[in-house]
């Protein structure tokens, strides 16, 4: 019973918070497809154009994965390449010197990752412990 209860309470979190930064996700998707200045700031970084479309397309992809019913090794694969993608777009900003007011969003967004993926781990255990597949 303890168990069902603690998988419960992990439940809710998982799914907002993964709710959450897929439309984060989503949003910077449609941003580098969409929005010049976003596009500009790939140029900024150093990436070259068709890298944008790359990254956009592999995010969509990667929410796909994040919320399907799918093959569990896909969704760690998932969340390995969001983790790629925060870390390097992180690891660019400051390495040009940017402020906070340009990287705080990959941040933000990066917390949102950790705890999502914390959260999934938690759902895992709960089910393994009590016997149930999810």
């Amino acid at each position: 019973m303890a168990t069902r209860n603690t998988a419960g309470k992990t439940t809710t979190p998982y799914w907002i918070i993964t709710a959450l930064f897929c439309l984060q996700m989503g949003f910077t998707a449609y941003a580098q497809l969409r929005l010049p200045q976003v596009a500009g700031m790939f140029t900024h970084l150093g990436y070259p154009a068709y890298f944008r479309v790359e990254l956009s397309w592999a995010k969509i992809i990667g929410i796909v994965l994040l919320l399907a019913p799918v093959p569990e090794w896909l969704r760690e694969w998932a969340y390995a390449g969001f983790g790629i993608t925060l870390g390097s777009a992180l690891i660019a900003h400051f390495a040009l010197g940017d402020g906070p007011e340009v990287w705080s969003w990959a941040a933000a967004t990066a917390v949102l990752w950790i705890l999502s993926y914390f959260f999934r781990r938690r759902l895992l255990s709960s089910a393994a412990n009590s016997g149930v597949a999810r």
